[in-house]
C-alpha cells in the first residue's frame, strides 16, 4: 500500500506557474494560504509565513525525493531539525521544491521531474539557477514567504543570483543538518533565500553549534562603523560579462557612498577552488550515495536485477540516478581509488587549506575555528567584508543548455565555490543591469533584470555579512 499522501498530485490542477515546474509536491492548502500581515502582531515573525522546503529536506507529510527516481516514493518518518524549527516558530510548510538530483548541477535541469524555468523577456524560458531552482523561482513569484535551500557549493547563492531575490548561505554548520539529504558532507549548508535580508535575519537560527564554539563567535560590528571592503582581484575573469563587470563596480560606489572604504585584495589558490570542489565534492558523493540500492535504501528496479556479470543493485541503480548523478558517482570513485587518491583526492584538500588560508590572510577578524596562537595572528590591515559578483553570468536560455557541455555547466560556480570550501557566510544581494536600449534591441535582453552581488565574511561573522547586505539593499532602492 503506498504512503503517499492524497494531496501528492498534479501541480497542474493547482497553480499558474505550474509550467515553470517549481514544485515536487504541495500542502493540501497551500495555494489558498494568505500571507500574514505584520499588523497582527504574530507570536513570532514567521508565524503564519509560507515556507518552501528544497526537496532534499526531510518532512513528515511530504515526500522527500532529492529530486531523484531512487526515492520518488519516499517519505521521512520525521522532519528535519530546520522543518521542526519552522514548525514550532508557528510558520507553515507550503510544498517541496524542485531541485538538481541530489544537488548535483547548476541550472536545475537534471531532476527525474523534469526542469524548473523562469520567464524571461518574451515569455523565454531561463535557466533558474541550481540546485535549489525552485526554491528561488518560488520565491521569486510569491508562491511563498521563505524558502529553504541547500548550499554545497552555490547551490542557494546561485539561483537567487539569476532569479533576483537574496540567498544566504550561513556558516558552515550554523544551520543544523540533521535530516538533510546528504551530497558533500563537509560542504553541505542549509540556506535561505527570501525578498528582502529582514526576512532572511527572521528565519536565520544559528544554534546548531555547540555553546564552546557559538562562545569564540564575534558580535557583528555597529551599523554606522566603517568598513573596509575587499576586491578580490581574481575575481575579475576574462570570461566575467561587461554588464555583470559594470554593474560590480557600481555595487561598490554604492557601499563607498554608504562611508566605507575600498581595498583591492588577492586570494591566488581562488583560481584553483572550482577543481579542487569538483574533485572533493563527487568523492564524498560516491560515498554518500552508495547505499541507495534498493535494498536498504531508494526504490527497486521493476524486473530481474542482478546477472552473472554484475552486482544485484546495477539495475536499480542504473534506472534510479540520473545521468548527471552516475557522472559524479564515477568521478567520485575514481578520486579516492589507490592509483588516483594522492594526485586528486589528497591534492585537492590541500587546496582547500590554501583557500581557507588566503580568506584568512586578507580578512581583519581572524578565524574563531583557529587555535589560540593562530587566532592571535589577525591582520590588522585586513578587510571585514569582500563584495564580488555571484555569477559571471546572467541566466541563460533553457534552450542553450540542452546542447551544453557537463564540464561547461561548471564554470557557473567559479564565483560561489571558494566560500564553500572555506565554510564561510556568503550571501547573494540582486542589483538591476543597466543596458543601453540598443543592447535590448539588438540582443533581445529584458530592460530590467538583475544579478546577484556577493558579499562574504569571515567565519562566524554572519551578523556582519547580513548588515552589509541590508546597507546595499537600501543603498540600491534609494
Amino acid at each position: 500500500m503506498s504512503r503517499l499522501p492524497a494531496y501528492y498530485k498534479s501541480i497542474a490542477k493547482q497553480s499558474k506557474f505550474a509550467h515553470l515546474n517549481v514544485f515536487i509536491s504541495l500542502a493540501e492548502d497551500a495555494i489558498a494560504i494568505p500571507p500574514t500581515s505584520d499588523s497582527n502582531e504574530p507570536r513570532h515573525k514567521l508565524a503564519g509565513k509560507r515556507i518552501a522546503i528544497k526537496d532534499n529536506i526531510c518532512t513528515s507529510d511530504l515526500p522527500t525525493t532529492a529530486g531523484s527516481g531512487i526515492l520518488k516514493d519516499f517519505i521521512s518518518p520525521y522532519d528535519a531539525t530546520v522543518v521542526k524549527q519552522l514548525r514550532d516558530a508557528g510558520a507553515t510548510i507550503s510544498g517541496k521544491t524542485n531541485m538538481d538530483e541530489f544537488g548535483m548541477g547548476s541550472h536545475s535541469v537534471h531532476s527525474f521531474f523534469g526542469t524548473v524555468s523562469q520567464v524571461g523577456a518574451g515569455g523565454v524560458p531561463l535557466s533558474a539557477g541550481g540546485s535549489s531552482g525552485g526554491s528561488a523561482v518560488a520565491v521569486k513569484y510569491g508562491q511563498c514567504d521563505v524558502a529553504l535551500g541547500t548550499d554545497t557549493g552555490g547551490s542557494v547563492r546561485l539561483p537567487a543570483a539569476y532569479t533576483g531575490v537574496i540567498g544566504f548561505k550561513p556558516s558552515y554548520g550554523l544551520l543544523s543538518r540533521w535530516g538533510v539529504i546528504a551530497y558533500a558532507n563537509s560542504l553541505d549548508t542549509v540556506g535561505i533565500l527570501a525578498k528582502s535580508v529582514d526576512t532572511i535575519q527572521s528565519a536565520f537560527d544559528p544554534t546548531s553549534l555547540p555553546p564552546s564554539t557559538r562562545s569564540r563567535l564575534r558580535h557583528p560590528r555597529p551599523s554606522n562603523s566603517p568598513l573596509r571592503i575587499g576586491i578580490p582581484l581574481e575575481y575579475n575573469i576574462s570570461t566575467l560579462q561587461p554588464s555583470i563587470r559594470k554593474t560590480w563596480i557600481r555595487a561598490l560606489h554604492l557601499l563607498e557612498s554608504k562611508g566605507h572604504t575600498l581595498h583591492i585584495v588577492s586570494l591566488p589558490a581562488t583560481r584553483h577552488a572550482l577543481s579542487a570542489y569538483y574533485i572533493l565534492a563527487p568523492a564524498e558523493a560516491s560515498s554518500n550515495l552508495a547505499k541507495y540500492d534498493g535494498v536498504r535504501f531508494g526504490s527497486r528496479a521493476d524486473g530481474k536485477d542482478g546477472t552473472p556479470e554484475s552486482v544485484l543493485f546495477a539495475k536499480t541503480r542504473g534506472a534510479g540516478f540520473g545521468p548527471e548523478v552516475r557522472r559524479r558517482i564515477l568521478l567520485g570513485a575514481f578520486s579516492l581509488s589507490a592509483q588516483a587518491i594522492d594526485n586528486y583526492f589528497i591534492q585537492a584538500q590541500k587546496i582547500r587549506r590554501l583557500v581557507q588560508r588566503d580568506f584568512d590572510s586578507v580578512f581583519r577578524a581572524s578565524n574563531p575555528l583557529l587555535s589560540d596562537i593562530e587566532e592571535e595572528m589577525g591582520n590588522d590591515g585586513g578587510v571585514d567584508v569582500l563584495l564580488c559578483p555571484t555569477a559571471p553570468t546572467l541566466p541563460p536560455r533553457i534552450s542553450e543548455l540542452e546542447s551544453q557541455d557537463p564540464v561547461a555547466e561548471t564554470v557557473n560556480d567559479v564565483f560561489t565555490v571558494p566560500a564553500s570550501l572555506a565554510g564561510l557566510p556568503a550571501i547573494s544581494v540582486p542589483i538591476g543591469v543597466r543596458r543601453s536600449s540598443n543592447e535590448i534591441k539588438e540582443k533581445g535582453a529584458e530592460a530590467e533584470q538583475a544579478t546577484g552581488m556577493q558579499i562574504i565574511g569571515q567565519y562566524g561573522d554572519d551578523g556582519l555579512v547580513l548588515d552589509v547586505a541590508r546597507q546595499l539593499e537600501e543603498a540600491v532602492l534609494e
